[in-house]
């Protein structure tokens, strides 16, 4: 079978309220030869000036271990979620709101002439332990209007109910993250991300990063993949998508680069080590207790089998940077316990996330902090 969709405009650009903007559903049961009349899936339309950050746009579907039919799209009501579990004859009533965008769905980045919150949507059908698990992938600016980061969110019911938000990129600067894709290893279950990046600098040079994750999207490990920056300019269209495709642990992105005023298109064929010893050992050493937290102290504790650079650092449920325990230090061998005090730093109650990072290898640590 082959599923399509797409946004139909009754006139692009038209600001009169009565044109409105859908998501519509077609699918092909002969190779493509023969398709099925459109069928619209979107219960709530939006308007047809895509500037205004309220049309309907950048549906993608994907396909469940039995056979279900997922799309995501971004919309008046966010980042949003519609499925089928006929093979596309009937869909739900009217779309899941996995998250909303307060400011729409479009994105101000310097240097890009157009930029939207276009979902990638993958679901895992690797037969592993996240099989059946569907997960999309987006850009948005949680943070603050000068920091747009790389989101990633999961679904283990099929799309009722969605985790919050997750960052991808693994830096703490309050720089752009941008047209991210993901793609996952229908081998072995693993996670793959492409995205621009400029958190190496305070202009509008940028970098390509690859994202990994091995446990399904609950920790990342980041790598620059291009050989240099490049600095993009606003009087040429840069387009709106990169890729990236991976099987049986061979990686394949691609994007394009805008330098000097001149378009070109990249790939990256670097092997990867799905092994990842090292960052699989930090990560099994890592802990946090108790949790909940209800005495007001809370531990991490980690072992080191040499010298390195720690960081631990607090983030709110948005993704925010609020303390940081450990700037950088360097620490000997050894096994630690850090003791943090929410009183002394103030810390009311409710969902947080420490980030412990030891030699650029990252683990996230849900606690929940309750009086």
């Amino acid at each position: 079978n082959i599923y399509l969709v797409w946004t139909q405009f009754d006139e692009y650009g038209s600001p009169d309220p009565l044109d409105i903007s859908i998501v519509l559903f077609s699918k092909s049961l002969d190779g493509g030869i023969t398709w099925s009349a459109p069928l619209r899936i979107s219960k709530f339309s939006g308007s047809c000036v895509e500037a205004d950050g309220t049309s309907t746009i950048g549906a993608v579907p994907a396909v469940g271990p039995n056979g279900e039919i997922y799309v995501s799209w971004t919309g008046p009501n966010g980042l949003v979620f519609n499925k089928s579990l006929d093979f596309g004859e009937t869909w739900l009533d009217e779309e899941i709101t996995i998250i909303t965008l307060p400011d729409g769905n479009i994105l101000n980045i310097p240097g890009i002439r157009r930029a939207y919150v276009l979902p990638a949507l993958k679901c895992d059908l690797s037969g592993g332990e996240n099989n059946g698990t569907i997960y999309v992938n987006w850009a948005d600016q949680l943070n603050g209007s000068d920091d747009l980061d790389v989101w990633l969110s999961k679904s283990i019911d099929g799309g009722n109910t969605w985790s919050s938000p997750t960052k991808v990129n693994n830096d703490s600067s309050n720089t752009e993250q941008f047209f991210p894709w993901m793609d996952i290893d229908q081998t072995n279950g693993s996670l793959h991300f492409i995205f621009y990046d400029r958190r190496n600098y305070s202009d509008q040079s940028t970098d390509v990063y690859l994202a990994h994750s091995l446990d399904g999207g609950e920790t990342f490990s980041n790598r620059k993949i291009s050989e240099s920056p490049f600095y993009p300019t606003s009087s040429i269209f840069f387009g709106d998508y990169i890729n990236i495709v991976v099987h049986n642990n061979i990686v394949r992105p691609i994007w394009t680069r805008l330098h000097e005023g001149k378009l070109s298109i990249w790939t990256d064929v670097t092997p990867f080590d799905p092994t990842l010893s090292l960052e699989v050992n930090l990560i099994q050493n890592i802990k946090q207790y108790p949790n909940p937290v209800s005495n007001n102290l809370s531990y991490v504790s980690f072992k080191l089998h040499e010298e390195s650079i720690i960081r631990l650092e607090i983030f709110n449920p948005n993704g925010k940077l609020t303390h940081t325990i450990i700037d950088n230090d360097s620490m000997e061998y050894g096994k630690y316990i850090i003791p943090i005090n929410l009183n002394e730093l103030n810390i009311q109650s409710g969902i947080y996330f420490y980030k412990l990072t030891i030699n650029g290898v990252s683990k996230t640590l849900k606690v929940i902090f309750v009086d």
